[in-house]
């Protein structure tokens, strides 16, 4: 829709592309929170909501992914954000994605734990008699970098979300400035008609 205010186009493009409440509520891992997923705080779209959901969401994502829907959507449950934007993000975390991400991990914990890193050597990384010489550096990197993009996304929403916001305000007092202008020069025009 052409007219569409900004925020309004957003909202329908994340409803169209998030999990839609009744496939949350049938699917097999998330029946575990049962009458939870009523709560209406689980679904709302709003600044606080869709902060705190991509916060949620961009921290479960460098968790091991076994269970990153079921820990984000617990962790959206307790805190009161949206629950399909909170699931729909952890599905950064793919098989395209996991070998980059929890590289990045391995390095920066291996940084902060003053280690050499290895190189990225498939052979050495998969076997495993190693892991337990890569599982230190990796867990601490990936909850690192899961606590930097926590607070990058969620500052991120609010920031863009308030400067549409501010935009619209703008947007809408130009308008009115511009409807008052006309009407003001209609009047001495039908003054002078009548």
């Amino acid at each position: 829709m052409r007219g569409a205010s900004p925020e309004n186009r957003v909202k329908r493009w994340l409803k169209r592309v998030a999990p839609q409440r009744a496939q949350l509520d049938e699917h097999r891992h998330l029946r575990v929170f049962g009458r939870l997923l009523q709560d209406p705080n689980l679904w709302h779209l709003n600044r606080r909501s869709v902060a705190g959901a991509a916060a949620v969401g961009l921290f479960v994502m460098y968790l091991p992914p076994v269970g990153q829907m079921l820990i984000a959507a617990a962790f959206a449950i307790l805190l009161r954000v949206n629950l399909p934007i909170s699931v729909a993000l952890v599905w950064i975390t793919n098989p395209l994605t996991i070998p980059p991400m929890f590289y990045l991990g391995y390095l920066v914990g291996s940084w902060i734990l003053g280690r050499e890193p290895r190189a990225f050597d498939m052979e050495f990384w998969l076997h495993w008699r190693n892991w337990l010489e890569i599982i230190v550096p990796l867990g601490l990197g990936c909850l690192i970098c899961g606590l930097v993009c926590s607070v990058v996304g969620y500052f991120t929403v609010q920031v863009v979300w308030r400067w549409n916001l501010m935009r619209q305000i703008r947007l809408r007092k130009a308008r009115l400035r511009m409807g008052l202008a006309r009407i003001s020069r209609a009047a001495p025009e039908r003054d002078r008609a009548s």
